[in-house]
């Protein structure tokens, strides 16, 4: 997929190779909430657990922020506490929804391979771990999981993609891969990523 589509969403974690060792990586996004009271910006601006900023809206309009890298403390909230009152560590939490596609792609990125874990900006797709080229184009997968259903889904017969998770995923699969002359070749390429 060498186009990339502001309203397909996202996962909240997406494998990427890492930028110290170039193995595979786990790149969670950050969780960005509203600091409700003026008052309450000197405990984030304080806090080691979230980065503050001032960010500004769509309309102009300027709001605190508060930012926790869930993937930095385990991939949860709970190393959140002692928070201002109005507050609760949940309000941090991943939605139980795919992430939209909004800049800037803020988060944590943690390799088991060289045990680095920082926050970084994703450059998405070009970090994506799983990729592979066919005809001068690229196709990726978020992760392991949309990688076998996308392998799954060159190779069937029918491609109902209402038959999948990643559903939305893969109806933007450009036509280049999903051509029949393309299915043999495609699915081995994909076949090496899966069994790596």
């Amino acid at each position: 997929m060498t186009g990339y589509y502001e309203w397909n969403p996202m996962p909240h974690i997406v494998d990427i190779h890492c930028p110290n060792c170039l193995e595979s990586a786990k790149f969670e996004f950050a969780e960005v909430v509203k600091i409700k009271l003026k008052k309450d910006v000197a405990f984030f601006k304080e806090s080691n657990l979230f980065d503050y900023k001032l960010l500004v809206d769509s309309s102009g309009q300027r709001w605190h922020a508060a930012i926790y890298y869930p993937g930095l403390h385990g991939g949860s909230t709970l190393a959140i506490q002692g928070l201002p009152e109005g507050y609760k560590s949940s309000d941090w939490d991943h939605s139980r929804f795919l992430r939209q596609n909004r800049q800037p792609l803020l988060g944590s990125m943690s390799c088991k391979n060289c045990s680095q874990a920082t926050k970084h900006l994703l450059r998405w797709p070009d970090e994506a771990y799983y990729t592979i080229e066919f005809k001068g184009s690229v196709l990726w997968a978020y992760h392991r999981e949309s990688l076998i259903e996308l392998r799954d889904f060159i190779l069937s017969a029918d491609r109902k993609e209402e038959n999948y998770k990643w559903r939305n995923f893969l109806r933007h699969v450009p036509t280049t891969f999903k051509k029949q002359n393309a299915r043999e070749t495609v699915a081995k390429r994909l076949n090496r990523l899966i069994n790596n």
